[in-house]
C-alpha cells in the first residue's frame, strides 16, 4: 500500500492483447504480459487512474483531457503518459478506440492487484462497478513516486461523489512547471 512519496509502486503483473499481424482473422492480436518494471523503470512517468472505462466524467474530461494535453505534459522532461483503470485489456482497448486516442497508453489493471497495492481499491458495489480505483495520478521517477495526488474522500463508498478536481491534466502541468 502507498504510504508515502518515496515509496517504489508495486511490481505486478498486466495482462494485455496487443496485434499480431502474424494472426489471420478478424481479431489479430494476443496476450502479452506486461510489468510495472516494464512501464516504469528508467523513465520518469505520469500515471493517472480513474474508476472505469466509459463512465460519463472518465470519458468526457478525464482521458481526453490527458490526451488533448500530452505534448504539454511530456515537454516536461516526462517519457510517457500512462491511464490505468480496474478494467479487463478488452475493454482498455476498446474504449481507447472509441475515444480515438493515440498518445496517451493504457494500462489494464483487470484484477486490481496494482491498484490495491496503491492503496487505491474502493468498493463500488453500490453502484454495481464492484472494486475499482479511486481517481488519482502521480509521477513516477525509475518506479518510485516523485508526487502523488487523489481526490478528497477516499474509499468513501457511501455516495455517489466521483470528484474531478485534483487529478486533471491541467492539475499536472501546474505540477510539473506550467
Amino acid at each position: 500500500m502507498w504510504r508515502s512519496e518515496v515509496d517504489i509502486v508495486p511490481n505486478v503483473k498486466f495482462m494485455t492483447r496487443v496485434r499480431d499481424d502474424s494472426i489471420d482473422g478478424p481479431n489479430p492480436y494476443t496476450w502479452k504480459t506486461v510489468t510495472s518494471h516494464d512501464l516504469f523503470l528508467g523513465k520518469r512517468v505520469v500515471l493517472f487512474s480513474l474508476p472505469g472505462a466509459f463512465t460519463p466524467t472518465c470519458s468526457t474530461f478525464q482521458l481526453p483531457g490527458f490526451e488533448e494535453n500530452y505534448d504539454k505534459i511530456c515537454s516536461k522532461h516526462i517519457d510517457e503518459v500512462y491511464c490505468i483503470s480496474v478494467n479487463d485489456s478488452f475493454v482498455m482497448n476498446a474504449w481507447v478506440k472509441s475515444q480515438g486516442i493515440e498518445k496517451v497508453k493504457v494500462i489494464p489493471d483487470g484484477t486490481g492487484e496494482f491498484t490495491r497495492f496503491m492503496g487505491m481499491l474502493v468498493d463500488k458495489s453500490h453502484l454495481g462497478f464492484g472494486m475499482r480505483s479511486w481517481r488519482y495520478m502521480c509521477v513516477i521517477q525509475d518506479g518510485a513516486i516523485e508526487k502523488m495526488f487523489h481526490e478528497p474522500g477516499i474509499n468513501n463508498t457511501g455516495d455517489d461523489d466521483d470528484p474531478y478536481g485534483e487529478t486533471t491534466p491541467e492539475r499536472m502541468i501546474q505540477y510539473l512547471g506550467g
